[in-house]
């Protein structure tokens, strides 16, 4: 099988991740729950994976990276945790799911929220942010990178503009944690959201919220901590305070191991590396009659992922026959992206995406290509 379905989750993973959670399930106890060298071998282990992303994001302390199970998890966490009935909130139509789904229900709850529009090429208008800015603005949250089109958001101006108007900024990084550089104090990042399962090459179930000092965050929920167990309030300290419960250790320890490989390859190395699949996937399908390309490909500069439809076929059927006759692995449909295909125009017939990473080959995109020409080429 051809696996180009990354932007969902990198199933091929460094040996060292799988080595990890291997050692980890043989012999890891519960972090903070005791004082015999198995639980103090995970507290190591899960304080060590704290250093390792404090670091990938040049955070200013690891207390301040709390572990969850996903972006999703995250994303809850930090706008639950922040907004109130009364506050405004300004977000963009190209966001996941996991956030617009939180926002409409905090909006039924007294939360004003303004998505900004975003044109055909699923491009935004950063101007907009300030003219929606009110005086009960109090967030901002939007994409690092659209998970349908690849188009990177400019956070680096964003965070200025939030700094400029005393907002938080909150960032979905679910597309570009691992891939691309991210300095959370440079960015003026208050907090970043990130998943452990896509470019961070870790296992599924982990994930992690990144909140700066001095940034209050109400948490999502409340219980066993490992300290302070007469007090009938959850710890307000980070990252305990975003922690209750088990965490997932033994995920945490592949994460930690993918995070090692992250920074021992080079960031840098390998996003060219899916960049140059992306684009030599690009350059050979971009072409093709029938083939409709949904995006922005001005700058060299975005995530591995090239979103198509052939004709006026529906996408699942092309991803279908993607699979059965090529034995390629992609994702069709609307991809928790709603409206980012209202602004496509692909609501009905959805898209198929094809995402890359450094472990597939030129090989694999070649045999791609001429996949989507047979196809498109078919009356």
């Amino acid at each position: 099988m051809i696996y180009l379905d990354n932007a969902a989750t990198t199933m091929q993973k460094p040996k060292e991740v799988i080595e990890a959670v291997t050692a980890a399930m043989c012999s890891m106890g519960n972090a903070g729950r005791g004082a015999n060298e198995a639980s103090l071998s995970a507290s190591r282990t899960i304080y060590g994976a704290r250093e390792r992303l404090a670091q990938l994001f040049h955070a200013e302390s690891p207390k301040q990276i709390a572990f969850t199970a996903n972006s999703t998890e995250s994303l809850n966490i930090a706008l639950k945790g922040t907004l109130e009935p009364g506050d405004h909130v300004i977000t963009t139509m190209l966001e996941h799911n996991s956030v617009l789904r939180p926002l409409y229900a905090l909006e039924e709850k007294g939360v004003e929220l303004t998505i900004l529009k975003s044109d055909g090429r699923g491009r935004i208008d950063y101007e907009d942010f300030e003219r929606e800015i009110r005086e009960n603005t109090k967030v901002i949250i939007c994409t690092h990178g659209s998970n349908l089109t690849g188009n990177l958001v400019d956070i680096r101006r964003v965070g200025e503009i939030a700094v400029k108007h005393g907002l938080l900024f909150i960032v979905d990084a679910s597309q570009t944690a691992g891939v691309f550089t991210i300095d959370v104090q440079e960015m003026k990042i208050d907090i970043l959201c990130f998943t452990g399962h896509k470019g961070l090459l870790g296992p599924q179930g982990t994930g992690g919220i990144y909140v700066r000092t001095g940034v209050a965050v109400r948490p999502l929920k409340s219980g066993g901590s490992g300290v302070q167990t007469y007090n009938k309030k959850h710890p307000s300290e980070m990252p305990t305070a975003l922690e209750a419960g088990t965490l997932n250790g033994h995920g945490i320890a592949g994460l930690e191991a993918a995070a090692d490989y992250l920074m021992r390859e080079g960031i840098d190395t390998i996003r060219s590396r899916e960049q140059e699949l992306m684009w030599k996937f690009y350059e050979g399908v971009k072409a093709i009659p029938g083939v409709k390309i949904y995006g922005d490909f001005s700058s060299k500069e975005r995530c591995a992922i090239v979103a198509l439809n052939i004709r006026d076929y529906d996408s699942s059927e092309v991803s279908d026959e993607l699979l059965m006759t090529y034995h390629i692995s992609t994702r069709p449909g609307g991809h928790c992206a709603p409206l980012m295909h209202e602004a496509l125009g692909t609501v009905e017939q959805g898209a198929v995406r094809f995402s890359f990473s450094h472990y597939n080959t030129e090989e694999e995109v070649e045999t791609a290509v001429n996949a989507v020409r047979e196809l498109s080429s078919e009356e």
